[in-house]
């Protein structure tokens, strides 16, 4: 698909083993055309991982976009008013976002690109990646398939022998999951 004049929100949180594989997806979408405005959570900004260090993935973002990266409340609070998105995804969609979603809890920036996004009824995909999805925080994830302007990346168990009840969603299909969100359809299947 096309995405000239398309202006994404992505957002990353904290599930830093998803990141070398979220990057990439977020590349394709500049190089299709789309203005990609990009927004971390705190521990997604400032916390060096086995995974990497904040200092690199927020260079490689930077570069990626041509923007700097939303990674306060502050800054993510006007992206409803203004604007600045006609979607946008979370991806990674760490648990703990996703509780404070599902419960309306805006303490991060994040949540509140989340939230100031929604207020224009434009569509917010969650690529869901937690190792509590089969558990406690499946309830969660219910209540944001049963709300409106939510669609979601297709996910699967992540590792079902060593974490059971961990899910995490397929970075293949984000580019599509965009294409149908921008449609008002949820991808299907969902669980693969």
């Amino acid at each position: 698909m096309d995405f000239n004049g398309i202006k994404i929100g992505f957002v990353l949180t904290g599930s830093f083993c998803t990141f070398k594989k979220t990057i990439p997806e977020m590349k394709k979408l500049v190089q299709k055309g789309a203005e990609v405005i990009p927004v971390m959570s705190y521990n997604a900004y400032n916390l060096d991982t086995k995974f990497g260090d904040a200092k690199d993935f927020i260079d490689e973002i930077e570069t990626i976009t041509g923007k700097k990266i939303i990674h306060t409340i502050q800054g993510a609070e006007p992206i409803g008013p203004k604007k600045m998105t006609d979607i946008m995804i979370i991806a990674p969609a760490t648990g703990n976002t996703i509780a404070k979603l599902a419960n309306d809890i805006i303490d991060t920036p994040a949540t509140m690109a989340a939230k100031s996004h929604l207020r224009n009824n434009n569509p917010l995909i969650i690529a869901v990646s937690t190792n509590n999805g089969l558990s406690g925080n499946a309830e969660n994830i219910g209540k944001l398939l049963n709300r409106s302007n939510y669609y979601f990346v297709p996910f699967r168990q992540d590792n079902p022998i060593t974490k059971p009840r961990s899910i995490v969603f397929d970075n293949t299909y984000i580019e599509k999951t965009i294409e149908y969100a921008l449609n008002r359809e949820q991808i299907q299947p969902i669980l693969l």
